[in-house]
């Protein structure tokens, strides 16, 4: 499918946005995307200023995402890792010697007084990206998890270190009261007419999407924009396709379910989804999520291989123009 009606912004996190956001990058031409991806993962380890969900993307859309791991480059090494460790150094945060690279051109471009946003350009540049990705601030905002034994955890820290054993009951973002949108998403919003339909691409609704809605009063650009929103569900069958969300869900009393996260952001963000995109495996859940004012929209959305991404891609184009129609 070709976008001759204008330009699409998908808001990604990691592993999972990337997925949807590489099918979208197949399916329309670079011109017609923007990425906007949540930094709130971002946190300086061993000197260096490491930002997972915008590695994890550039990594997706440049066909170098290490698909067994599920995280970091192809071909990964670990000679680095493994001679740190030999140093008493701190290994918990797995360092491929390939993804080093990143970690240590991006620290120095922002040492130079690079911005976020350009630096990020730089690389994509040097990847052979060519769609838009954008860091959702230049500013920096850190994700923290409360725990329901009161430690609060910087997210890595939860997500990596402690592999998300630490029942959650909030979590909340240091820093974005002052932080900045991305001045060129903030356009988008604000200024193109052209602006086809926002996609929620299907991340964890709490520590992926969330900074980025709050962000600036971006949610509230979204709903003044005449753009629709569309969000994809990360929950099928009661579970996670990746990441805690599930886990988070039930730890923090909401049901672990399509209808449950179509709930979350319509009590937490009213106004802002016009649609909402679930499995057929949650096709019980159709009407439930139609009372709460969504429009729903049901096809396979597990992505397992390129295919797959450009299927779903092109079943949310397909849902876009509808919509407009």
């Amino acid at each position: 499918m070709t976008a001759d009606q204008g330009h699409f912004l998908a808001l990604s996190g990691g592993v999972g946005g990337a997925k949807l956001a590489l099918g979208l990058s197949q399916v329309l031409p670079p011109e017609a995307l923007s990425v906007l991806v949540n930094t709130g993962d971002d946190f300086t380890h061993l000197g260096l200023r490491i930002c997972p969900d915008l590695d994890s993307l550039m990594y997706a859309l440049s066909f170098r995402a290490n698909q067994a791991l599920g995280w970091g480059q192809e071909g990964e090494t670990w000679q680095f890792l493994e001679a740190l460790g030999q140093l008493g150094g701190e290994t918990w945060f797995r360092l491929g010697d390939r993804d080093l690279a990143t970690h240590i051109q991006r620290t120095q471009w922002l040492a130079s007084g690079l911005t976020l946003t350009e630096v990020t350009q730089n690389l994509c540049r040097n990847l052979g990206i060519k769609i838009t990705v954008l860091p959702m601030t230049d500013d920096v905002v850190a994700t923290e998890i409360i725990c329901q034994s009161g430690d609060v955890l910087a997210f890595q820290h939860y997500f990596v270190r402690e592999q998300c054993q630490p029942p959650v009951l909030n979590v909340q973002f240091k820093g974005i009261e002052t932080a900045t949108l991305n001045p060129a998403v903030g356009a988008l919003l604000d200024g193109r007419s052209d602006l086809t339909a926002v996609i929620i691409c299907p991340s964890n609704p709490f520590v992926s999407v969330k900074p980025i809605l709050d962000l600036d009063q971006t949610a509230e650009r979204l709903i003044k924009s005449a753009a629709p929103v569309i969000a994809v569900s990360p929950i099928v069958s009661g579970l996670a396709i990746k990441g805690p969300a599930a886990k988070m869900m039930g730890e923090m009393s909401l049901p672990t379910s399509a209808l449950g996260v179509a709930e979350y952001y319509v009590s937490n963000y009213p106004g802002v989804l016009d649609a909402f995109v679930i499995d057929r495996a949650d096709e019980s859940c159709r009407e439930a999520i139609e009372a709460l004012g969504l429009q729903v929209f049901i096809t396979e959305t597990i992505m397992q291989s390129l295919e797959d991404r450009k299927r779903l891609a092109d079943d949310v184009m397909g849902f876009c123009k509808s919509m407009r129609a």
